[in-house]
């Protein structure tokens, strides 16, 4: 994941509870486009999108539409404050944990992956965004309300940091006024494994071994073969 500069953004001023859960019900609610009918706001981010050099495949564009994969470059700026990134990087750790084999989710960069994909300008991760703050906003003030006044959630201890994961962690089982929060938690956890399990450290995790050149390829047994109906 590379490094780009962070768009520093204006102080937001403190939204309750109440107001967060509206703001993730409208990103869950917004339709998508669908393929070919951009919306304004995806069509002016299209514009607004710079241009970079081909290097690697002169059929590419190099731009947000037209990728050069073979050398691929990030080209839109991060825009999630260092503020959101520390309580973001606090909820990739409970998702994810270090243990004895592999690091936490926030030590491989989890937290950067998800600020990347957020700050694309595409339709749904414009909305991702918007589900993301709101998500992290509610994960503070539904901290306040339990334990302590003015406590942001990633002061808390780690087993209240678990209980109030605890019910937003499955969206069919999400109580009455906690689906929206349950919708932003499932979001992070996805993008939080997709990040690390396609780390070198999440592959080792894994036991991946594609990827890599081999000294020597043995075929599959005889008796797997004949299982298999191949012999």
């Amino acid at each position: 994941m590379s490094e780009k500069r962070r768009t520093e953004l204006p102080v937001i001023p403190p939204i309750d509870r109440r107001t967060a859960l509206k703001v993730m019900a409208a990103a869950a609610a917004t339709p998508a486009f669908l393929p070919g009918e951009a919306g304004a706001a995806e069509k002016t981010a299209a514009r607004q999108v710079p241009t970079r050099q081909v290097s690697g495949n002169p059929l590419a564009a190099g731009t947000a539409w037209d990728p050069d994969l073979i050398s691929p470059v990030v080209t839109w700026e991060r825009v999630l404050s260092a503020d959101e990134l520390a309580t973001l990087a606090v909820l990739c750790d409970l998702i994810i944990p270090a243990d004895s084999k592999s690091p936490s989710a926030s030590q491989v960069g989890a937290h950067d992956y998800i600020d990347e994909w957020v700050s694309a300008p595409y339709s749904g991760q414009q909305r991702d965004l918007v589900l993301v703050r709101g998500g992290l906003v509610w994960l503070d003030a539904e901290a306040s309300r339990r334990f302590k006044e003015d406590q942001r959630f990633r002061e808390l201890s780690a087993k209240r940091q678990r209980d109030i994961c605890e019910d937003i962690r499955h969206v069919p089982d999400a109580a009455p006024g906690f689906e929206a929060p349950a919708r932003f938690f499932a979001k992070v956890r996805d993008l939080t494994a997709a990040a690390f399990w396609t780390s070198e450290e999440g592959m080792k995790d894994l036991e991946y071994i594609g990827n890599v050149p081999l000294d020597r390829w043995d075929p599959p047994p005889p008796e797997v073969l004949h299982h298999l109906g191949l012999d």
